[in-house]
């Protein structure tokens, strides 16, 4: 079974300087990534929809090979998605990639002090927007 490495990286400050957080996690096969994170057993890690409709498991591949499947524009704009946003669970490695996590999950990942703030990070920063969910009933 082939699996890659990802790594997930947190933006330090405003120059852009960043750093590695442990640990790193595989996605095996055909398995998206929130699965891998998932394995990770971290706490605070939520888990939406899995369908890419509910955006909390936004991330931004900062390098490596990938692909996605469809996602909600609502959470995912054509201008995000080719700066490297996508949504985990739409997301299958095809290499090694570096990740950025964004959004609600970020706080479950950035307990370091490296992560994310409203001066450094505008697409993590405030509230996360309201999403009708009325299609689930």
């Amino acid at each position: 079974m082939i699996s890659h490495r990802i790594r997930i990286v947190a933006i330090v400050n405003a120059d852009s300087a960043t750093a590695v957080l442990p640990p790193d996690f595989e996605a095996q096969g055909e398995e998206h990534l929130l699965r891998g994170m998932e394995r990770l057993g971290r706490r605070g890690i939520p888990v939406g929809c899995r369908g890419g409709g509910c955006g909390v498991c936004k991330v931004q591949v900062l390098a490596g090979d990938y692909r996605t499947i469809k996602m909600s524009r609502d959470c995912v704009s054509s201008a995000e998605e080719a700066q490297g946003y996508a949504l985990a669970c739409r997301l299958y490695a095809e290499s090694d990639l570096d990740i950025r996590v964004v959004g609600q999950m970020s706080r479950a990942f950035n307990r370091t002090g490296l992560g994310p703030s409203a001066d450094r990070d505008p697409v993590s920063a405030g509230n996360p927007p309201a999403f009708d969910m009325s299609w689930r009933k």
